[in-house]
């Protein structure tokens, strides 16, 4: 049975256009043009921080970051950049008796800011700069594991990812939900890792309720 879910942050639990808006500025660079290159770089198989270094060869994006916080530009985000189901659907779950947590590639001040705005909401929230463990490393999946009080077989993580979220889970034990939205999930969309790993393919995450409770239902 499923009895735990965690959730991936970015384009999982958090629209992140305005994001990569804000770096699009700090490189001056229109935003319709980092988008594409962004898109391509993704369709091309490739670390999306290559994007970065099409547009400025050695760019470093955690000194990059230090840089913007010390100019008054920290990453930020809030509950307006929350994809308008990430709520209900925690609401759901949780009515349904589901343990929650959140655990994602975030740099420690993300980690605070999820802090402020799920407080309350989920059960843990572990970010790749607390565990020194990052996606897709099956350390970081193995921390997961060891945080959530259920097996690895018990619980769902829900991603947008095929590469950093899907197949290391899977390979970790645990079941998958691959949410389509933002640019991975939808170029990898019909891809045979998005159609044959993912215990569930979603266009909400609304629909996790409804297909945990079914896929419970026939394991007993």
């Amino acid at each position: 049975m499923i009895r735990a879910v965690v959730f991936d942050v970015g384009e999982c639990l958090v629209d992140e256009t305005r994001e990569y808006g804000t770096w699009s500025d700090w490189l001056g660079v229109p935003r319709h043009t980092f988008h594409a290159m962004f898109g391509a770089v993704i369709a091309q198989g490739r670390d999306y921080r290559e994007a970065f270094q099409e547009f400025r060869p050695g760019f470093d994006l955690y000194a990059e970051r230090e840089k913007r916080a010390s100019a008054g530009q920290p990453e930020t985000f809030g509950e307006k950049d929350l994809y308008a189901d990430v709520r209900p659907a925690l609401a759901e779950l949780r009515t349904a008796g589901l343990w929650l947590g959140i655990a994602g590639n975030q740099t420690v001040r993300a980690g605070r800011i999820l802090r402020t705005l799920f407080a309350g909401d989920v059960d843990l929230i572990g970010t790749s700069d607390d565990w020194n463990a990052s996606k897709p490393e099956l350390g970081f999946f193995k921390r997961v594991a060891e945080a959530v009080p259920f097996a690895a077989h018990e619980i769902l993580y829900v991603g947008d990812r095929c590469d950093n979220d899907i197949r290391p889970a899977a390979q970790a034990g645990m079941h998958t939900a691959l949410v389509r939205r933002g640019p991975w999930a939808t170029i990898q969309w019909n891809s045979a890792a998005a159609t044959e790993l993912p215990t569930f393919r979603i266009e909400s995450l609304l629909e996790l309720a409804h297909n945990i409770s079914q896929f419970n239902g026939s394991t007993r």
